[in-house]
């Protein structure tokens, strides 16, 4: 073995032991459990709807199985809002996450 090959590996042996993992919370994470990334996840397939509309969501808290959400843009001020919001919003959020058991708007 050469000596450039050796430091090369030496290199990328350090880089390989170097680099943090992933957390192993992280990593272990139920997709379906009731945590802010997995709903802003579900929301964020939701948003290009919301926002072809001129509208947008946020999530205010969680609050026990509670989802607390502020409709932002066209979506705060429109009639149909609550319909977004128990048909669009909470029932993908209860597919997703069995946990969830209401989602509310917070003004």
């Amino acid at each position: 073995m050469t000596t450039e090959m050796s430091t090369e590996m030496s290199t990328e042996t350090s880089l390989a032991t170097d680099t943090p993992s992933a957390t192993p919370d992280a990593a272990t994470v139920d997709p379906r459990a009731l945590t802010i990334p997995n709903v802003e996840r579900v929301l964020d397939e939701l948003r290009p709807y919301l926002m072809a509309d001129g509208g947008n969501v946020e999530i205010v808290e969680i609050d026990g199985p509670v989802v607390k959400v502020r409709l932002q843009g066209a979506c705060g001020s429109c009639p149909s809002s609550t319909m977004t919001l128990k048909m669009g919003i909470e029932r993908k959020l209860r597919e997703a996450i069995p946990e969830v058991s209401e989602v509310v708007q917070v003004l």
